[in-house]
């Protein structure tokens, strides 16, 4: 009995050293890898580029103050639609001491010269009536009293002017209403009542009392990469992409290239506008963020193939071509490219539609099992 009890744990010490070893060796065996097999087929390519950017109307206008004074009324607000000429605000008149005393002067001067011009007319008229007097000096003496009434309608415009703001002669408002230049939308009224403007002038850009844009008329504004920009060229269609309204895409057409660059974080960046077309329903703002696609390059039913079949050397390219249908063997086939669109590449040469290649090599992944 104890004899076989020998044998039979001889037996298992055996077993057990074997099966160690055929673990070992099993491990140290290469895994056999199994690849995609890709098919070469026909497709449209198109190589496209991103601009980032925002969306602004294209004529944008400040409407600026023509005299000093304060805001006296405020008619329009942020949102508003205006026509020409419309009325935005009324600016009071806050008069310079200074230039108020000098018209009063000159409007007392002038009422005393037309009083003495007109005692010398009525005398001349006499004597001109009697004979006395030529009819040259009559001439004058009237010339004089046309002048001297003239000069005291100036002085009155002039004090009316500085005070109000407006002639007195002209019954117009004058500059004391600023009104819309172009018609549009206001985008903003940086003014409120009761704030100081300035008149815009030689040495003063002047207070800007409202903003209006045609929002008809939208552009894209944004910039590219000096290495994309070359392939870029006016009339080149682009799509827009506005994030604001739950990524809604717009046509548009690229109208301006800058000439100039600027440098932005180390790199060359060139300012490109483009023409969106924009539907009457949907109502932009503007300054929204925006991003543009541009097609670049693009091909239409040429044959393709997944760009990870392709192997670049410094000699050649080439791919792994199927020897058979099934897809077992494979052997280096020479090819040359085209256009490439980052996940498929246009194949010039070197493969015929329905070859099959050899692709990326498929990961055996173990399946996690949910736990008893």
């Amino acid at each position: 009995m104890k004899k076989v009890f020998k044998w039979i744990l001889a037996g298992l010490l055996v077993l057990g050293v074997f099966i160690t070893f055929y673990s070992l060796w099993k491990r140290q065996q290469p895994e056999k890898v199994q690849y995609e097999t890709l098919r070469v087929e026909k497709r449209n390519l198109e190589k496209r580029t991103i601009v980032t950017g925002k969306v602004e109307p294209r004529d944008e206008v400040a409407v600026k103050a023509q005299i000093n004074g304060i805001i006296a009324e405020v008619y329009k607000e942020p949102g508003d639609k205006v026509r020409v000429g419309e009325p935005i605000a009324r600016i009071k008149v806050v008069p310079e001491m200074e230039a108020m005393t000098s018209a009063e002067s000159r409007l007392r001067l002038a009422e005393y010269n037309l009083r003495n011009v007109e005692q010398v007319y009525q005398r001349d008229s006499v004597l001109f009536d009697g004979n006395v007097i030529s009819k040259e000096e009559y001439d004058k003496s009237l010339l004089n009293l046309v002048k001297a009434q003239e000069e005291l309608k100036a002085a009155k415009d002039n004090l009316s002017i500085i005070k109000e703001g407006v002639a007195a002669s002209s019954g117009e408002n004058g500059n004391t209403i600023v009104r819309s230049t172009i018609a549009g939308m206001v985008l903003a009224v940086p003014v409120k009542v009761g704030n100081s403007v300035i008149k815009t002038n030689t040495f003063n850009d002047g207070t800007t009392i409202a903003s209006v844009a045609d929002m008809s008329d939208m552009l894209f504004v944004g910039k590219i990469d000096e290495t994309e920009v070359g392939q870029l060229h006016e009339g080149m269609r682009m799509e827009l992409i506005v994030g604001a309204l739950n990524d809604k895409r717009f046509a548009a057409t690229l109208e301006y290239i800058s000439p100039k660059g600027t440098e932005s974080n180390g790199a060359m960046m060139f300012e490109i506008k483009g023409a969106a077309q924009i539907p009457d329903s949907v109502q932009l703002r503007s300054g929204y963020s925006a991003n543009a696609e541009i097609v670049l390059e693009s091909r239409t039913q040429v044959l393709t193939v997944d760009e990870a079949a392709v192997h670049v050397t410094p000699d050649s390219t080439y791919v792994l071509l199927a020897q058979d249908s099934t897809a077992k063997e494979f052997h280096p086939a020479v090819v040359q490219t085209g256009m490439s669109d980052g996940i498929f590449i246009e194949i010039t040469s070197g493969l015929s539609e329905g070859d099959v290649v050899r692709g990326n090599a498929q990961e055996n992944k173990p399946t996690n099992k949910p736990k008893p």
